[in-house]
């Protein structure tokens, strides 16, 4: 495991080395001080050692394109006409509630706090080095309530879509991982916050925390690891806690992110993208990794993403569903706590 070094600016990042595991009953530090929003700052220049594993080498390369396991066979990919679809507009609820709608693979529009934030928003048909999506976006773009906020969890294609973006307003208030500020203030965007891990923002009484993810960026052949990336717990004034992981692999941070941010109220976990798994799982988590960390995050309720909507890997396009149901149902967690939404179905919190 490689180590952690502490942020370049701000508050420093937790457990920075990584040193061994402290005991359950260990404290965190405090909950950082907001930062001020759309703030300027000096990043490093790359961020090759928050790695957790190291990235693929010539040889594990080289025999990725040997094997050519990239797609679903025949078999694996004749159950797309049976991927669940569900389309509608998001529910029309109080500054109180919170509410989700999947808009497919990591794209939501999260009501909390009075605000609608959409997280990953790629309403592209296709995206580069896939094929074009096998299930339509499952909220129409003219449906969306007003855009309050964004949040970005890294800039790999699936999850930083330009063409998107290009519909939003360029005062939309839009949180990054640190680094990445600079790729949405040269597409104009005037209100861009970007955050370490551990750091947090405040909007309208929302706060916004970015946190670890075991995963990795790059968006051109020269920039390698030059952001970072993450996940987002998102707090209402309330104390209600929806927690994004974005893209990530199976690990450590879970548990630690659970005890920093406890009473998790529901987390969108990735599921798919993970076969094969000798090439997949340092930087994506199976259905059965997936229900574990929602465990380790002690999260109530878990809503999975990040499959169905883009053919990315190897697995059957329908697998991800009928595993994360069986590892559900072998961990003894109530039914209802899973939220395997249909893509264009909403959910809200009790």
């Amino acid at each position: 495991m490689t180590q952690q070094s502490e942020p370049a600016t701000g508050a420093p990042a937790e457990n920075a080395r990584v040193p061994a595991a402290p005991s359950p009953g260990a404290p965190f530090p405090p909950l950082a001080e907001p930062r001020p929003l759309a703030e300027r700052r000096v990043w490093p220049r790359t961020f090759h050692d928050r790695l957790t594993a190291p990235l693929p080498g010539l040889k594990a390369t080289a025999r990725f394109a040997r094997e050519g396991a990239i797609r679903p066979g025949p078999e694996g990919l004749a159950d797309i006409p049976r991927l669940p679809f569900a389309p509608g507009p998001p529910p029309r609820v109080d500054t109180r509630t919170v509410a989700v709608t999947w808009a497919g693979h990591a794209s939501w529009v999260v009501r909390v706090g009075g605000l609608t934030v959409l997280t990953d928003p790629v309403w592209s048909r296709r995206i580069i080095g896939t094929p074009a999506r096998v299930t339509p976006v499952g909220v129409p773009w003219d449906e969306l309530p007003p855009v309050d906020a964004v949040v970005i969890s890294h800039n790999h294609y699936d999850h930083l879509d330009a063409p998107t973006l290009r519909r939003l307003p360029r005062d939309t208030p839009v949180f990054v991982p640190a680094g990445l500020g600079r790729w949405f203030r040269r597409r104009k965007f005037t209100r861009v916050t970007e955050l370490d891990w551990w750091e947090a923002a405040r909007l309208e009484g929302v706060r916004f925390d970015f946190v670890p993810a075991h995963h990795w960026s790059k968006r051109s052949l020269t920039d390698t690891c030059r952001t970072l990336w993450g996940g987002w717990v998102l707090t209402d004034p309330d104390g209600q806690r929806v927690y994004f992981a974005g893209d990530t692999g199976y690990g450590h941070w879970f548990a630690r992110i659970g005890r920093r941010y406890p009473g998790i109220d529901l987390a969108l976990l990735p599921i798919g993208a993970y076969d094969p798994r000798w090439w997949l799982s340092d930087v994506h988590c199976d259905p059965e990794e997936a229900v574990r960390a929602c465990q380790d995050l002690g999260a109530r309720r878990m809503a999975p993403m990040h499959w169905g909507t883009f053919v990315l890997s190897a697995e059957p396009v329908l697998e991800p569903l009928t595993r994360v149901r069986a590892a559900w149902r072998r961990a003894g967690l109530p039914r209802e706590d899973l939220w395997d939404l249909p893509v264009g179905a909403s959910r809200t919190l009790d």
